[in-house]
């Protein structure tokens, strides 16, 4: 198994989602803005989840993507092997073994093969809860609204203005 940049954003990318699933669908866009992840990069990142069914999608105002299965049920192991084409490469599967690869052999698989164990052992809930308890901040709301019926966060402003004829006669009479 290969532990690559894509398989550390993918990992963190479907804690982002598990940690907000409660609110509905988690956009891709909020994920890019809250983990400094090219929304491009996220994009393949979640079709290839998608193809593995660990995350469903939502199309439209308001959608993005939801877990396909319980956090407990999708281990750290799922989510690398199904972004990482090569996950499961193996001195096995190199066509041309030389007699130097040969001496080291069983201790590449087995340290593979205890990798993958661990890696196994330890499921999206786990990470969710220890990510909470470091005080990982969820917000109430949606980072961002979107749709037609969006409203436009306004901000109260004051007016000095007089608000009738006889307030501006007595505004004029009082400045001379």
């Amino acid at each position: 198994m290969r532990l690559s940049t894509k398989s550390r954003f993918a990992v963190t990318a479907m804690i982002d989602v598990a940690l907000r699933e409660a609110q509905g669908p988690v956009a891709l866009a909020a994920i890019s803005a809250r983990q400094h992840i090219s929304l491009s990069y996220l994009e393949q990142l979640f079709s290839k989840l998608r193809k593995e069914a660990l995350v469903e999608s939502t199309r439209g105002p308001g959608g993005g993507y939801t877990l396909a299965r319980a956090a407990q049920a999708i281990s750290v192991a799922d989510i690398i092997s199904a972004v990482d084409a090569n996950g499961a490469s193996t001195p096995e599967s190199e066509d041309a073994v030389d007699g130097s690869s040969l001496l080291t052999h069983d201790l590449w698989n087995n340290l593979n093969q205890k990798m993958v164990d661990h890696l196994s052992s330890i499921s999206l809930r786990q990470l969710m809860d220890e990510s909470r308890a470091k005080g990982a901040h969820i917000d109430v709301r949606p980072a961002s609204k979107r749709g037609i019926f969006a409203q436009r966060d306004t901000k109260p402003f004051k007016v000095n203005a007089p608000n009738s004829v006889f307030a501006l006669g007595a505004a004029l009479a009082t400045s001379r």
